[in-house]
C-alpha cells in the first residue's frame, strides 16, 4: 500500500495548489529505518519515497508526518491507503482529532469478516470516525501512476457531492475517474479481485497459458457479481459497475500483472508459504488476496454457500489447507459453469 499511497500523494501534491484545498499535503509515513536515517526524514530531504516508490519525486508540498494524530490533526478531507488489516486501529488512534466536517476516501481493498458476517472497510471507517467516506478503486498500477501514464479508475460515493470533490482533488490529464452511486459495488470489486488474481497467478505457475487464464478471469468475474448481489447492502445492484475500471478492467490489469499474481506464480513453482513469500519479495508491503480468501471463506461458510463459489474455494484452500495448487484446474474443470 506504501507505493499506491506514495504515487496518490504525488497527485494530491500537485493538484493542491488549488485556492479549493490547503496546499500542505501531510502524509503519514509508518517511521521505519531505511539504511542509518528514518523514511520520513529521507521524503522531507529528498521528496521521494526511496523505499516504496524509488525514482519518483514527490512535490515539495508533500511532507512525511510520522505521527498519525498529527497527519489527521484538523484535517478535512482524509485519503486511507493502509492495508485493510490495520485500519481499526488506525481509526480509534485518530478519532477526535480530525474536523467535525471531515469527509474521507478509502483506496483500501479488502473486507473484514467477523461475527456479524461482511463488513466494507469503508463502513468500519464510517463507524469509528464518524464521516461520510466514499471509495476509489480501479486498475491502477502505483508506478505507472506515479509515471503519468494513461488510466482510469472509479469512485463509488454514497453522497455525490463528495465523490465530486474527490474527483476535483484526484483528477489529472492522464487519471481519469468516473463517480457512481454504487459504492458497495466498486469497493467490492477491489476487495474480490484480489482473489481472482491469485488464482491467476497459480495458473502461470502452472504454465496453463493465456486461455486458461482467460478462463479464471471470466469465471472470477462471475463469483465476484455473484457475491456482490448476495452481500452488499446495496439491493440495485448494477451490472454497469463491473464495466467501470473499479471492475473488468482492474480485475485484468491484477491477473496480469500485480503483486498477487506475482506471490502465487512463485508459490506455485517454489513450495515456499505465502507468509515467506510475502517477506522475500514484497519489500515490507503486504499481500491482500489470500487474507481477502479467507475472509470471504469465513463468510460462505457462515451462510453454507461454500459450495457456490468454487474459484474462491479453491484460492482459500490452496493458501491455508495445504491443498495442492492443481486444484485450481480442477475447479475450472468442474465449475458449475461448464455443467
Amino acid at each position: 500500500m506504501a507505493s499506491r499511497g506514495s504515487a496518490i500523494a504525488r497527485i494530491i501534491g500537485h493538484n493542491a495548489t488549488s485556492l479549493r484545498f490547503a496546499t500542505t499535503v501531510k502524509m503519514w509515513v509508518f517511521d521505519e529505518s531505511v539504511g542509518d536515517r528514518k523514511l520520513s526524514d529521507i521524503i522531507n530531504t529528498q521528496h521521494e519515497n526511496v523505499k516504496y516508490l524509488p525514482g519518483y519525486k514527490l512535490p515539495d508540498n508533500v511532507v512525511a508526518v510520522p505521527e498519525l494524530r498529527d497527519a489527521a490533526k484538523g484535517a478535512d478531507l482524509l485519503v486511507f491507503v493502509v492495508p485493510h488489516q490495520f485500519i481499526r486501529s488506525l481509526c480509534d488512534e485518530m478519532v477526535g482529532c480530525v474536523s467535525a466536517k471531515a469527509r474521507g476516501i478509502s483506496l483500501i481493498k479488502g473486507i473484514d469478516a467477523g461475527p456479524g458476517g461482511l463488513t466494507l472497510i469503508s463502513d468500519i471507517i464510517r463507524e469509528k470516525m464518524g464521516m461520510d467516506v466514499s471509495v476509489l478503486m480501479g486498475a491502477n498500477i502505483a508506478n505507472e501512476v506515479a509515471a503519468e501514464k494513461f488510466c482510469e479508475t472509479t469512485i463509488g460515493s454514497r453522497i455525490l457531492e463528495n465523490g465530486l470533490l474527490f474527483k476535483e482533488l484526484l483528477q489529472t490529464p492522464n487519471f481519469r475517474i468516473t463517480v457512481v452511486d454504487d459504492a458497495d459495488t466498486v469497493e467490492l470489486c477491489g476487495a474480490l479481485k484480489n482473489i481472482v488474481a491469485v488464482g491467476a497467478g497459480f495458473c502461470d505457475g502452472l504454465r496453463c497459458g493465456d486461455n486458461t487464464k482467460a478462463a479464471v478471469i471470466r469465471l472470477g468475474l462471475m463469483e465476484m457479481i455473484a457475491f456482490t448481489r448476495l452481500f452488499s447492502k446495496n439491493a440495485n445492484v448494477s451490472t454497469a459497475t463491473f464495466l467501470e475500471s473499479c471492475g473488468v478492467a482492474d480485475l485484468i490489469t491484477t491477473c496480469y500483472s500485480g503483486r498477487n499474481r506475482r506471490v502465487a506464480e512463485a508459490f506455485s513453482k517454489s513450495g515456499k508459504s505465502i507468509e515467506q513469500l510475502e517477506k522475500e519479495m514484497l519489500n515490507g508491503q503486504k499481500l491482500q488476496g489470500p487474507a481477502t480468501s479467507a475472509e470471504v471463506h469465513h463468510i460462505l461458510q457462515q451462510k453454507g454457500l461454500v459450495d457456490k463459489f468454487p474459484l474462491f474455494t479453491a484460492v482459500y484452500q490452496i493458501c491455508f489447507q495445504g491443498k495442492p495448487v492443481q486444484e485450481m484446474i480442477s475447479c475450472l474443470q468442474s465449475h458449475p459453469e461448464h455443467k
